[in-house]
């Protein structure tokens, strides 16, 4: 059996009002444009995910939006306010709950960055996987029969992509 992750950060946000709260900071103009650009990525590739891990933040949530009307049916939308600024464990954690083949986790650096770092086997050839940049989209698949398997190691790389490198 397989199970398969679409880890991505949140899209470009905006700093327009330095007096937002971080968690409620929105989605710019550039942000929305590249989660639609990942929803159509994802799309044209067959990587449609059956549920999605969200963090509860307005960018993460505005980035799912962007994201979600290329995508043929409804996915499930579990908001995960402890994906906010997670860490590496508290991200295992929370997919190792997931109920879903292919799963869809959005979130935050630093965290993402480690915790996709720390999943693979082999990372991706990209020198900007190791910032894991806004967009940042990784799909890999687990040789497991449920995620509460999932570990450190355990994944296989199929795809990254950053929003700037999918063609236009």
């Amino acid at each position: 059996m397989t199970k398969r992750l679409i880890l991505t950060r949140h899209a470009k946000s905006s700093w327009d009002d330095p007096l937002t709260p971080d968690h409620d900071r929105p989605l710019n103009e550039r942000g929305k444009t590249a989660a639609a650009d990942l929803g159509a990525w994802l799309a044209s590739r067959g990587h449609v995910p059956d549920q999605v891990l969200c963090s509860d933040a307005l960018r993460t949530r505005k980035t799912w939006s962007g994201i979600a009307p290329a995508l043929p049916g409804t996915p499930i939308l579990d908001l995960k306010p402890a994906l906010y600024h997670a860490g590496p464990d508290v991200m295992l954690a929370v997919l190792r709950h997931a109920n879903a083949d292919c799963v869809m986790m959005i979130g935050h650096n630093p965290g993402i960055a480690e915790f996709a770092q720390r999943l693979l086997q082999v990372p991706p050839l990209n020198p900007q996987f190791p910032r894991y940049p806004t967009g940042a989209t990784l799909v890999a698949d687990f040789a497991i029969s449920d995620w509460s398997e999932a570990d450190w190691g355990g994944a296989a790389l199929l795809e990254f992509v950053i929003p700037r490198e999918i063609p236009a």
